[in-house]
């Protein structure tokens, strides 16, 4: 008695039709700048105190940035995603209101 060959049973075939599909290419957030803006009031430590305890900058990184501050009259805390950069804005705003001090942040898209 012969056999009939079944698909499916011996030959590896599953019986699962597969589509293999091109993985989808992930766009990277658009990033922005945080901006310091200088101010006649707000004192030279705050702006080194923010920049290390909100923007994680070491001491001469923070110096850095707030002597480009307090000499152009803006500076570049950094570049992150747009909520992280509102977050830090946000952080850093509250921060001087409590200190008393007009300090002025804002964002803007970084440039590719």
């Amino acid at each position: 008695m012969a056999t009939k060959h079944r698909p499916g049973k011996d030959d590896g075939d599953t019986g699962v039709a597969t589509e293999t599909r091109k993985k989808e290419q992930l766009k990277k957030p658009p990033l922005f700048r945080v901006l310091f803006h200088n101010d006649n009031y707000t004192t030279m430590e705050f702006v080194v105190f923010v920049l290390q305890s909100v923007f994680n900058k070491t001491e001469s990184d923070a110096m850095a940035i707030m002597l480009n501050v307090h000499r152009t009259g803006l500076g570049v805390a950094g570049v992150y995603t747009k909520d992280v950069a509102e977050t830090k804005v946000n952080k850093t705003h509250q921060l001087a209101k409590e200190a008393e001090y007009p300090l002025k942040l804002s964002i803007e898209p970084e440039e590719l």
